[in-house]
């Protein structure tokens, strides 16, 4: 049952992850101040609150899991955890509050980008550690094979 939940949860955060980012993508690309400002605002609410117990859930999962285990894959796991945790916490979900605010009125300047710039570069970096988490637990899980 951990192990469905692990999963589940694992996968969840990174297509939000995914999805933040993709948005965030295609709105500042291709949409108008309004579309980029109900893009920040969806990221919040209920962005943040289907992301943070999904995160949660996938480190309570995976510490529970981990305990029976050990070796190199876990070990690389374990190592990645606490920046990931401390990459959104610190700087993701920071910067989501912080557009949020700033698209919902309509201020577009340069720290605007900067602070878009940096969450951008913060999403990125988790999806790759969670990338490299998700391939980690499937070798585990025997599911793929080291090529």
């Amino acid at each position: 049952m951990t192990q469905r939940i692990h999963f589940l949860a694992g996968l969840l955060a990174t297509l939000t992850i995914a999805s933040f980012f993709s948005a965030t993508l295609f709105s500042e690309l291709l949409g108008s101040p309004g579309t980029i400002a109900i893009v920040k605002a969806f990221i919040v609410m209920p962005g943040l609150f289907i992301l943070i117990p999904a995160i949660v859930a996938t480190g309570a999962s995976g510490l529970a899991l981990s305990k029976s285990r050990q070796g190199r894959l876990i070990a690389a796991k374990k190592k990645r955890m606490p920046f990931i945790a401390a990459n959104g916490v610190l700087i993701l979900v920071p910067c989501a509050i912080f557009l949020n605010r700033w698209a919902a009125a309509g201020t577009f300047d340069t720290t605007f980008y900067l602070v878009q710039g940096l969450e951008l570069l913060a999403g990125a970096t988790n999806l790759g550690l969670m990338g490299l988490n998700i391939r980690d637990g499937l070798r585990m899980s025997g599911r793929l094979r080291k090529s």
